[in-house]
C-alpha cells in the first residue's frame, strides 16, 4: 500500500456563485474546484487523488466561509515533493472566490468532520431600510423593517442548550436532530449592521437559517420572544418558520481538541450522529 499523509486545509470562499460545498455533477461547487486544482497539481486523472476529501460542514448554496476546514490524504512521497509549494500552487489554480489559506500535516486520527468540537456561524442583517452597503451586498441581508436587538437576544436565550431542533431542521432519515447550542446572541456593529453569532457542536441542514428566520420574526414584533423556544416541543419541521436567505450566513470557525484527543472525539461524535 502507498504510504499517505493527512493534510488539514483551511478554506475561505464567497458562496454567491457556488452551489454549496459538496461536489455535484454539472454544478460549480467548492469541493469541485478544490479537487480540480489538486488533480492538476498532482498530475492525476479521474478520482485517484486526493483520497478522502472530508469537510467540517457542508455549506448550502450561497453560504460563505472564512473558517472552513477539510482534510485530504495524499501520497507521502508526492507531498514531500510539493510541501513547500502546495499553498502557492493552489492559490494560482483556485478561482478568486475560493482560497486555501493554509495546508498543515496532521495525525491520521484527525477527522475534519467528526473530530470537530464546534462550528461557529455569523449571520449579518442590515435593517436601516435602504439596504446593506454595496460592497457587503453578497454577505448581508437587507431587512426593510426595524429590528429590536433586545427582542432578538430574548428569543436567542430560549434556544440555548441541548434540544431536539426538529422544528428548525430538514430531517434526514435515521439522523438525529438533537444538537447543543452553546452560544447564540446578537450585536450591533459600529455600522449598525446586526450580527447573530451561533455556535454548536454541529448543525443539521438549514438549522441556522431557520433559527435566524424565527428570531427575525420576533425582532420585528410579529412574534413574541418565547415563540422560538416553544417550537422545540415539535418533532417535525415547523411550517411557521421562514428560512432566512443563504447569502447572509458565513461559517467563521471550526474548533478541535488537542491532537491526542482527535480519535476519541471522532468516535464519540460518530456514536451520537450516525
Amino acid at each position: 500500500m502507498t504510504e499517505t499523509i493527512r493534510l488539514r486545509l483551511d478554506v475561505s470562499y464567497d458562496g454567491a456563485d457556488f452551489s454549496g460545498w459538496a461536489a455535484q455533477p454539472g454544478r460549480r461547487t467548492v469541493a469541485g474546484v478544490l479537487t480540480e486544482a489538486l488533480h492538476r497539481i498532482l498530475g492525476a486523472s479521474g478520482t485517484e487523488w486526493p483520497l478522502g476529501l472530508t469537510v467540517a460542514g457542508r455549506t448550502d448554496a450561497g453560504v460563505h466561509a472564512t473558517g472552513q476546514v477539510c482534510h485530504i490524504d495524499l501520497p507521502a512521497e508526492r507531498y514531500a515533493e510539493l510541501s513547500g509549494s502546495l499553498p502557492r500552487r493552489l492559490s494560482a489554480l483556485m478561482p478568486p472566490d475560493a482560497r486555501v489559506r493554509s495546508v498543515t500535516p496532521v495525525p491520521d486520527t484527525f477527522d475534519a468532520r467528526f473530530s470537530a468540537t464546534f462550528r461557529r456561524y455569523e449571520y449579518r442583517v442590515c435593517d436601516d431600510g435602504w439596504g446593506p452597503e454595496p460592497l457587503r451586498r453578497y454577505d448581508t441581508l437587507g431587512w426593510l423593517r426595524p429590528l429590536d436587538e433586545d427582542r432578538l437576544n430574548a428569543a436567542a436565550s430560549g434556544l440555548l442548550g441541548e434540544h431536539d431542533f426538529a422544528a428548525f431542521c430538514k430531517r434526514k432519515e435515521h439522523a438525529t436532530t438533537i444538537r447543543a447550542i452553546n452560544r447564540l446572541d446578537w450585536r450591533r456593529e459600529p455600522d449598525r449592521t446586526l450580527v447573530a453569532t451561533v455556535q454548536a457542536d454541529a448543525f443539521c441542514q438549514a438549522m441556522v437559517r431557520s433559527l435566524v428566520g424565527a428570531m427575525l420574526a420576533v425582532g420585528e414584533g410579529r412574534r413574541e420572544p418565547e415563540w422560538p423556544a416553544k417550537l422545540l416541543t415539535l418533532r417535525e419541521r415547523s411550517s411557521e418558520v421562514a428560512v432566512a436567505p443563504a447569502h447572509g450566513l458565513t461559517l467563521v470557525a471550526v474548533g478541535y481538541p488537542d491532537a491526542a484527543e482527535y480519535a476519541a472525539r471522532a468516535d464519540a461524535t460518530r456514536r451520537r450522529r450516525d
